[in-house]
This record gives C-alpha cells, sequence and structure tokens, in this order.
C-alpha cells in the first residue's frame, strides 16, 4: 500500500512497548487504579514541589526524601533515611503495614521498626537522580503488597519496579535521569544513577501515565531534557492513537 510507504515506525520495538503496557496494566491492577485517577500526582522538578534548603548532606538528604514519600502516598510506613556506608540494625523480615498501603496520612508510629532507605552524598548536586532512586526503593517495598508477580521473567523484575516508580508519579525524574554518567566541570561532579530502564522506556512509560492521567504534553516537556521531547510528544500521540483504536 502506498501510505505504508509514509507510515512511522513504531517509537520503540513491539516487544518493549508491549512489555511496558503489560507492567502498566499491572501497577493499575495491584495498586489501586482509584488512587492512580484521584490522587496519584506528576511529580516535577520544582522548587513548588521540593521547597526548602538544609546545609548538611543528611538534611537535604531526609528533606527530599519526605517530599518523595508524600507524593507515593506512604508516608504511613516506616522509613529510615540513611548513608550508604551505615548499618540498619534489626530491619523488619517482613513488611506489615496496617491498612491500605497508600494513601494514609498518618505517620508511621514512632517506636515502628524502621525500613532503611539509602542515599549517595554525590546526589545532592543531581536531586532528580536521588529523587528517582527514592521512588525506586519505595517501588521495591510497596511491591510487597502485590497479589500478583508483574509480567515476564524474574530479571525483568527491578525493570518492573522502575515502571512501578513511574506510575507513582515521578517518570520526569526517571527519564532525565536515565542515562547515567559523570560529568566533571573544574572542581564539580554530577553523579548518575543506576537505571534499569533506557531514557526512551523510562520516556514511553512517562507518557503512558500522562496519557491515562490527561495530562497536556506541554506541562511537562519545559522540564524534560531538550533531546526527549520530541520523543515524548511522539510517544503520546503513539499511546493516544492505539488506546482510540
Amino acid at each position: 500500500m502506498l501510505l505504508n510507504l509514509f507510515s512511522k515506525a513504531p517509537l520503540l520495538e513491539q516487544e518493549s512497548s508491549q512489555w511496558l503496557r503489560q507492567s502498566f496494566n499491572w501497577c493499575m491492577n495491584q495498586f489501586d487504579s482509584h488512587y492512580f485517577y484521584q490522587k496519584t500526582m506528576l511529580v516535577l522538578p520544582s522548587n513548588r514541589f521540593f521547597p526548602g534548603r538544609v546545609d548538611s548532606h543528611q538534611g537535604m538528604a531526609e528533606l527530599i526524601f519526605e517530599r518523595v514519600q508524600d507524593y507515593a502516598g506512604m508516608k504511613h510506613w516506616p522509613f529510615a533515611v540513611l548513608p550508604p556506608n551505615a548499618c540498619a540494625t534489626d530491619t523488619p523480615q517482613q513488611i506489615l503495614i496496617s491498612g491500605n498501603a497508600r494513601g494514609v496520612t498518618e505517620p508511621a508510629p514512632a517506636n515502628a521498626q524502621r525500613l532503611p532507605v539509602y542515599y549517595d552524598p554525590r546526589h545532592v548536586n543531581n536531586p532528580e537522580a536521588m529523587i528517582a532512586n527514592y521512588a525506586h526503593t519505595l517501588a521495591h517495598y510497596l511491591v510487597s503488597t502485590a497479589k500478583k508477580a508483574p509480567p515476564g521473567e524474574a530479571e525483568h523484575f527491578p525493570y518492573a519496579t522502575e515502571v512501578l516508580a513511574i506510575f507513582m508519579g515521578f517518570g520526569v525524574m526517571f527519564a532525565n535521569s536515565a542515562f547515567t554518567h559523570q560529568v566533571g566541570c573544574g572542581g564539580c561532579q554530577k553523579v548518575g544513577r543506576a537505571a534499569f530502564l533506557s531514557e526512551d522506556e523510562a520516556t514511553y512509560t512517562l507518557a503512558i501515565f500522562c496519557v491515562l492521567k490527561k495530562i497536556p504534553a506541554n506541562t511537562v516537556t519545559p522540564h524534560l531534557k531538550k533531546h526527549l521531547r520530541g520523543f515524548f510528544k511522539r510517544a503520546m500521540k503513539e499511546i493516544s492513537v492505539d488506546n482510540a483504536q
């Protein structure tokens, strides 16, 4: 057919895009689609979402984590923010959360055993990587409440937990920090994070989030890295067309 000569190729390989959609659907089924539609926000890397500043690395790490925990709807989970060389003692062998896994506004009891959340002090200069790492850690803990395993083989598990973190609202940070490397500029360094989803996969999953939440592309693109903006807009169009069929 002549029209096929001008049709654009899919942005991702079919196997990849299909798995991302299946994984997002798994998140919807396992982690409260009502909460997703009614409560989950698209968290943006801005002072509006992450106000304040503290002089110490530990203080900044705790300040950022407090906001991530709140946006994730996991304020009632007991966590301890620790530097990488800290030793967590008496870590609970089983995670016991009373009531809903997400959405409870009361904080955890002061005497509850704390689940460790580690941060890299070097990420103080790369807060998007710190936010993504925190969200991924929370997703690892949250996935313990799922009644069904994520799609795919066992080796897909860390990828599925990144999809879950994007489902929780942190997709912009995952897309922006997915390409991991160190950049030196004289005396400073910006340290990336250990990512599982690629830039394109994280951006595509962010597009799934935005299509389902009816968030317009121009709300997102100013906060994305420039080279991801075109891909993101095309992904939103592709997903919207597929959902309409």
